[in-house]
């Protein structure tokens, strides 16, 4: 029922994260309040750097994807563990850089940047572009000579891979609108053009096949993919990779029906699988580079919301209705995605009330859940969502002028404020 090691019960009978009482957090904080577990991050991180420094190439390393959660607070966290970061816009390198992250340490990605995002990027000294198209390594290259430097790059290409993941996070097909295709004879091009360039300095490739995988064989097929095209590059254009970025995607576990992975094993797939394609084939180890956002961030947080009501339609269905909703959580509004919830001050009790979750927006798709099984709940009562570190905070709006909640951070038995709660005054400082 509760996930996570980090999660659990106190004699309250109430639910805690990191050892603390989410009613207490609550009535500290106020509702709606999202809580992230320092400690639980830190151990996350843990495990993607040891797993790599033991079994993936010298100078591998992992890059945080900020659009999984991005705040200022955050980097120095991921900082300490010894992350780089992914960013995918000028916002994000921004709040990456205010936290004290240093920006030769970032990797800038993006489907659409402007003239104004690359010189922003150039301005701020990004170590790394990730050049998803034609245009944009024309205009990098464009704007670095004019400013006399050469910018080193990575090529984002689209190896053809389907890893059934569900459609809307899924990014490794032929017709995704990311990257360039390997299949078509266009990623060739790419790699063509990027040589002759005076500007760049290609370094290696970029794949991102999808997110929520819960396989390793996807991942163990772009490795091949990725080496096939290499080996090709090299002997079409006398050019050896020295970087594989094989994105993000391992998946989270949300719900008792998902399988939690090791993300230690499935690296130690990928390293043997890599130095045996490298063996046969006599190319150079690459170095690795991993994106992990989802499988840092998600099961260190939750989500806490006073119930406002229950409703029973006879021969229909319960509602109950919270203070929060699609302005804080989209993800549900957007492609229907469970997450395990509780009734953290009745936690004890049996989960049989079965009901509908809805928030306070005047939308009728403004839902949590839905057919879920809950210990029964009253007004006032506090509904915890599992799992919810990841694309929360960082997707929500003001919809309805609903301002966006607090963020409390716990670690070794305390709380400490990261995100104050924002107020009307906030959502209306930018309007004249």
């Amino acid at each position: 029922m509760l996930l996570y090691e980090n999660l659990g019960i106190n004699d309250a009978g109430h639910l805690t994260i990191g050892g603390m009482d989410t009613i207490d957090l609550a009535a500290e904080y106020g509702d709606p309040l999202y809580v992230m577990d320092e400690d639980q991050i830190r151990r996350n991180c843990r495990t993607y750097i040891d797993a790599m420094t033991k079994y993936l190439p010298e100078g591998s390393r992992p890059l945080y994807a900020g659009k999984a959660l991005c705040f200022k607070g955050l980097y120095p966290i991921i900082d300490g563990e010894g992350f780089s970061a992914d960013v995918v816009s000028p916002g994000e390198i921004y709040t990456a850089i205010a936290g004290g992250f240093d920006p030769a340490k970032l990797y800038y990605h993006g489907t659409a940047k402007t003239d104004w995002d690359i010189n922003y990027a150039l301005d701020n000294n990004i170590g790394y572009f990730i050049v998803d198209n034609y245009n944009e390594l024309e205009a990098l290259d464009k704007i670095a000579s004019e400013r006399g430097l050469i910018q080193n790059i990575l090529l984002r290409i689209t190896v053809g891979i389907d890893p059934h993941t569900q459609e809307k996070i899924n990014t490794g097909r032929i017709d995704s609108q990311f990257g360039v295709a390997v299949d078509t004879g266009q990623a060739a091009e790419f790699v063509r053009r990027s040589r002759e360039l005076r500007n760049v300095r290609l370094m290696g490739y970029h794949s991102h096949i999808g997110s929520q995988i819960f396989e390793i064989q996807p991942f163990l097929d772009q490795v091949d993919k990725l080496m096939d095209f290499a080996l090709e590059m090299r002997e079409r254009f006398d050019f050896t990779a020295g970087i594989f970025n094989l994105g993000g995607g391992f998946g989270v576990q949300y719900t008792e029906l998902d399988q939690p992975i090791s993300i230690e094993d499935n690296i130690r797939q990928l390293g043997e699988h890599l130095n045996a394609r490298c063996r046969e084939t006599g190319f150079p180890l690459p170095k690795i580079l991993l994106e992990p956002g989802r499988s840092i961030v998600a099961n260190a947080g939750v989500t806490l919301y006073k119930t406002t009501g229950v409703k029973e339609i006879d021969g229909y269905l319960n509602y109950v209705t919270v203070d929060g909703g699609m302005t804080d959580n989209i993800r549900f509004a957007l492609y229907k995605a469970d997450y395990t919830m509780v009734n953290a001050s009745r936690i004890t009790q049996p989960r049989s009330y079965l009901c509908t979750v809805a928030g306070r927006c005047c939308e009728s798709g403004d839902r949590i859940a839905e057919d879920i099984l809950l210990q029964k709940p009253e007004r006032d009562d506090i509904i915890a969502v599992l799992g919810t570190g990841a694309y929360n905070y960082s997707m929500a709006s003001n919809y309805n002028r609903v301002p966006k909640p607090a963020m409390v951070m716990v670690s070794g038995g305390r709380s400490r404020l990261v995100i104050r709660a924002q107020t009307f005054e906030d959502m209306i400082a930018c309007e004249l």
